[in-house]
């Protein structure tokens, strides 16, 4: 019995030491594979161990993370980590991170360095009016800006802008360096719009004056724009032709414009019609003067109607025109001044004396008249110090439905006779040959005004009747001299 005891003692002991000596098996093979594993603490860092954050907003840890690891077994154990420090994104600057946890008595730490910078540019505000609509002379006005940075502070007055074709671009930079770029495109400005009162294609008939229809402009506002729009004009209506007439307004950049065609064209005169009976057409020149009364007396006496072509060489017996005018007589033109050299210096000279003498005319009659004769008659020659001035005035007047008339028979009181029976007998012997006369004499000669008795008193006698001149009359027109 005590053997057995014994022997079931020492058989239980035996088992012990089996179980000790493996355990310390177990564990010798740990510390070797530990040692050969070199287990230690890695930390994971998101992003980077050094980052850079934009200025003033607010920051956020990327994360981080710490793990033991080995030549073995790898990461093994997740271990919880502390973080120290501070990152003030209010005020530029470095700050560091410091991440720290604990293995296996052991105290292991990691760091991130942050850097607060301004990286942010600044933000530039494009401002709007309702409503707002450029001008099209003065281009577009700025609706205004606001250039703001986060670090700088207001940054408006240093923006920089450039009008380019179709926008603007505004560009700012802050102390940093960063730069903003914004665009605005530009509002289109509505053009004037330019209109032609009457027609886009006109026919006048030859005339001294051209009387342009007009024109509207207005912006796309309806502004009256009228007084800046420029009139190009060659219409020269008293000469047939084609013309233009060009209506622009422009801003400098653009111009807008519309064109108007104006043909002159000439006026209709009645046809000559040669009376049936021998007739005679006493004319006088130059005057009135001082014996266009007398003269008048005698034409009334024998109720005899005559043609006065008029001047203004003595305003004080105008009213003789108003007389002659009433009494039946015809009243035409002559010339204003009758300076030859004034006259007929051009056309225009010439039309300038013609329209003064026709208002002198229109003061007496209340008409102005369609017929005229040219100093020195159509075939003068005293114009030959302006070549061509007589060829072109006659066909320009006759465009204008005026008429002129020469004569047949020349009294020859302007000339080399200087007595009253001088000038009967020129006038008579040169009626005597036509049966239709155009007679050329001048009231503001006495012996002329005296001869006109005795030349009623032939006329008569001899079967003619005496006419004032009118449009249908014959106009015994000379050959052109120059």
């Amino acid at each position: 019995m005590a053997r057995q005891k014994e022997k079931e003692k020492r058989s239980g002991g035996g088992w012990k030491a089996t179980l000790l000596l493996f355990l310390l098996l177990i564990i010798a093979s740990a510390a070797v594979l530990f040692t050969m594993d070199g287990r230690h603490v890695q930390f994971r860092l998101v992003d980077s161990s050094e980052i850079t954050v934009p200025y003033g907003v607010d920051f956020v840890d990327p994360g981080r993370s710490a793990v033991t690891t080995g030549r073995i077994f790898g990461p093994a154990l997740l271990l919880p980590v502390e973080s120290s420090g501070y990152v003030n994104t209010k005020r530029i600057g470095t700050y560091e991170l410091t991440y720290t946890t604990e293995f296996l008595f052991n105290t292991y730490t990691a760091t991130r360095i942050v850097h607060v910078a301004d990286i942010t540019p600044p933000v530039i505000t494009l401002q709007t009016v309702d409503g707002y609509e450029p001008d099209w002379f003065t281009g577009y006005e700025e609706e205004g800006y606001l250039a703001w940075d986060d670090v700088d502070g207001d940054l408006t007055a240093q923006v920089q802008f450039e009008q380019l074709e179709d926008k603007i671009e505004y560009r700012v930079s802050d102390r940093a360096g960063n730069e903003t770029v914004v665009e605005r495109e530009l509002p289109t400005a509505s053009a004037p719009e330019l209109t032609l009162l009457g027609d886009e294609i006109m026919t006048i008939t030859a005339r001294m004056d051209f009387e342009d229809p007009g024109f509207t402009a207005v912006d796309g506002k309806g502004k009256d724009l009228s007084d800046l729009v420029t009139v190009e004009s060659n219409v020269t209506p008293y000469r047939l032709g084609e013309y233009q007439v060009i209506y622009s307004i422009s801003n400098g950049e653009e111009t807008i414009s519309v064109l108007r065609t104006v043909e002159v064209v000439p006026v209709e005169l009645p046809e000559v019609i040669q009376p049936d009976e021998k007739t005679i057409y006493l004319t006088f020149d130059d005057g009135p003067g001082p014996y266009t009364e007398a003269l008048l007396d005698v034409l009334a006496a024998y109720d005899v109607k005559a043609t006065f072509f008029v001047t203004q060489e003595y305003p004080q017996y105008e009213d003789m025109i108003g007389r002659a005018y009433r009494e039946g007589h015809t009243i035409a033109v002559h010339t204003a001044s009758h300076d030859y050299y004034k006259i007929y210096a051009s056309e225009q000279a010439y039309l300038d004396d013609f329209y003064a003498m026709q208002e002198v005319i229109y003061r007496q009659t209340g008409e102005y008249t369609q017929m005229f004769r040219f100093p020195g008659g159509s075939s003068n020659t005293v114009s030959n110090f302006n070549p061509g001035i007589m060829s072109r005035l006659t066909g320009m007047m006759n465009s204008m439905g005026y008429q002129y008339y020469d004569w047949h028979v020349d009294s020859g009181d302007a000339g080399g006779t200087r007595s009253k029976a001088g000038v009967v007998a020129n006038v008579t012997s040169g009626c005597a040959e036509r049966r239709t006369t155009v007679v050329l004499q001048h009231d503001v000669k006495d012996y002329s005004v005296d001869a006109v008795e005795q030349i009623i008193i032939w006329g008569r006698q001899n079967g003619y009747t005496f006419r004032a001149l009118d449009l249908t009359s014959p106009t015994a027109h000379h050959g052109i001299a120059n």
